[in-house]
């Protein structure tokens, strides 16, 4: 029996989104807050940020993003859900994926695409076919349901599989996210709040963006 090769994986990629710690989602309903989110975010440290293809005209965020930012901030599409939106993103010049979910077909077209994908995945199995079929970083998704002790127990047998918790990560908890072994976090809510940017409280954005910083600066992430 012959056992197939594992697909290429962008260690390039890998080495940017490794070093980026936190990776910040912006999902809002309109694309001129999303790129003045994603602007602010840059500007207060962050420097990986995740276009949710959710967003009205997210693609033409993801493009302004990129050409704003070009060398302070990568600039990736979230909800990555087809082969089609690998495409779609990868001509808007992405720099990244991010799947909610694990699905194969869409690894394969971002391996052809040159593209690094954060996949999501909860399940030991999920986890074990998102790293096996070409994942840079697997998120693990939704976070929240299992805490860091669940991550801690997914290492143990998967110890070669760079875990990316997201959903729920705050400021407080990056700690014991980085000690149960996640090489990154993802950002979201607890990030940016939809209610703030609506309001146009950008201080309050900047002064969340700094304590993510801070908190993944003083954490005790894994030895690479």
């Amino acid at each position: 029996m012959t056992i197939p090769a594992r697909p290429e994986r962008q260690p390039a990629g890998l080495a940017v989104l490794r070093g980026a710690r936190v990776i910040g989602i912006v999902r809002l309903p309109a694309a001129d807050a999303v790129v003045r989110a994603g602007r602010e975010l840059a500007e207060a440290g962050l420097t990986a940020v995740e276009v949710t293809l959710t967003t009205p005209d997210a693609l033409d965020a993801v493009a302004a993003l990129r050409a704003e930012l070009a060398g302070s901030c990568v600039v990736g599409a979230g909800s990555v859900r087809a082969p089609a939106d690998v495409r779609a993103a990868h001509a808007a010049g992405a720099q990244f994926l991010v799947t909610p979910t694990t699905r194969v077909e869409v690894l394969a077209e971002a391996s052809v695409a040159g593209l690094p994908v954060v996949c999501g995945a909860f399940t030991p199995t999920e986890v074990d076919v998102a790293w096996s079929s070409g994942a840079s970083l697997v998120k693990l998704f939704p976070a929240s349901l299992g805490g860091p002790a669940y991550l801690r127990e997914l290492r143990a047998p998967l110890p070669d599989v760079p875990l990316a918790p997201t959903g729920g990560v705050t400021p407080e908890s990056l700690p014991g996210w980085a000690a149960a072994g996640a090489v990154a976090v993802g950002a979201g809510g607890a990030l940016v709040n939809a209610t703030e940017v609506a309001a146009g409280d950008w201080p309050a954005l900047r002064r969340r963006a700094r304590a993510f910083v801070s908190a993944a600066a003083a954490a005790p992430w894994p030895a690479a």
